[in-house]
């Protein structure tokens, strides 16, 4: 167990402290809060832990995808007081956080699709297959079994914001090409743990979509040239230089990004004043989803930034979040269903001009 350290970049004015600790089953828990946790742990499991799957090559889509049989018996809706994410009490079961006290946390998953001691798979004739080397942590928005981005508060979101950052160039350190944090929420998404919470994976080559991402901002498209274009008839607004808005190519209903409003390729390179409105809007979009949909809305939400600086280039990238809500009205979902599964078309029934004034009109 190593002593808090205090993180580099302060946003919110006040220092933000990170405490390590190996647990009995030799995973890596973080804390992370304003205040150093001194806390000593209470009774932990120790169970043998899966070390990630394998990636078989798709030569018609070309893309790589992750094979993890171990995550068919992750843990599926457990009742209350089998919360796994919530903190461990003295007289009840261990959870996945040994203390009975914090602010946000970051631990390497136990049913892992990608890990690091990942095995060579046994060979397929005419399959190119490889280890699912890599990274899966959950990150947990603090001890409240309930809630959301918007309800945890600024302070935490701008606490989840640090250890995100924390964990990109921990990652980018260790070798991951990409890294993607995001979150999934309601049971039209496939959640199967309701306290808030969040992931990160690590990928040791750059996933399709983020590859794609990277080739057109690199072949000169400029995400700030449309920020300013669209911002007047599409934007949501503008706080400490983070700006919010639909995408007039948006591919769900109601899609909302957040993007500086000068290029940066990762959160890493953003200002503590952008990472305060950053902060501000990942709260108030969840606010506004919630207002819109008429209760908790199910929605994806991710983290695109550029790949890993040290292994390409990343002087054009343009980093966003993405919101992407599973509704298209209240209890109405927007399934993905056989023209997107099969051709890659979506087709969309809300209309970007219809999505940003009904979001405009909840503000």
């Amino acid at each position: 167990m190593s002593d808090p350290v205090k993180l580099e970049t302060a946003i919110g004015g006040a220092p933000i402290y990170r405490r390590d600790f190996i647990k009995a089953d030799d995973r890596t828990l973080r804390l992370y809060g304003r205040t150093p946790h001194s806390e000593e742990p209470l009774h932990q499991s120790n169970d043998d832990i899966a070390q990630g799957g394998e990636l078989r090559f798709h030569p018609l889509r070309g893309e790589w995808n992750v094979y993890a049989a171990h995550r068919q018996n992750r843990t599926f809706k457990p009742s209350a007081a089998d919360d796994p994410l919530a903190p461990t009490k003295p007289d009840g079961p261990p959870t996945e956080i040994p203390f009975s006290d914090f602010e946000c946390a970051v631990f390497d998953n136990k049913f892992a699709a990608f890990h690091r001691n990942a095995a060579l798979p046994s060979a397929l004739n005419g399959i190119d297959m490889e280890p699912a080397k890599g990274a899966c942590e959950v990150v947990v928005y603090g001890p409240e079994a309930s809630g959301s981005l918007h309800t945890i508060g600024c302070d935490r979101r701008q606490i989840l914001l640090s250890a995100i950052n924390d964990r990109y160039s921990s990652l980018f350190d260790a070798g991951c090409a990409y890294v993607l944090p995001f979150e999934n929420r309601g049971d039209a998404v496939g959640v199967t743990l309701h306290h808030p919470h969040g992931q990160i994976y690590g990928f040791e080559r750059v996933p399709l979509v983020a590859a794609r991402e990277a080739e057109a901002f690199a072949s000169g498209y400029s995400l700030e040239r449309e920020i300013k274009e669209c911002l007047g008839d599409y934007g949501l607004g503008v706080e400490g230089g983070i700006a919010a808005f639909v995408p007039r190519f948006a591919r769900f209903p109601y899609e909302v990004w957040l993007a500086p409003v000068n290029r940066r390729a990762g959160p890493w390179e953003c200002t503590a004043e952008e990472l305060e409105g950053l902060a501000y809007w990942m709260g108030e979009i969840t606010r506004l989803y919630d207002a819109l949909f008429q209760g908790p809305a199910a929605t994806m939400m991710g983290f695109h930034s550029a790949p890993n600086p040290a292994l390409s280039s990343s002087d054009s990238h343009h980093f966003t979040v993405q919101f992407y809500p599973l509704l298209r009205g209240p209890g109405r979902v927007k399934y993905l269903a056989g023209v997107e599964q099969h051709s890659g078309v979506f087709t969309i029934d809300v209309m970007p001009e219809t999505a940003v004034k009904a979001l405009r009109e909840l503000r």
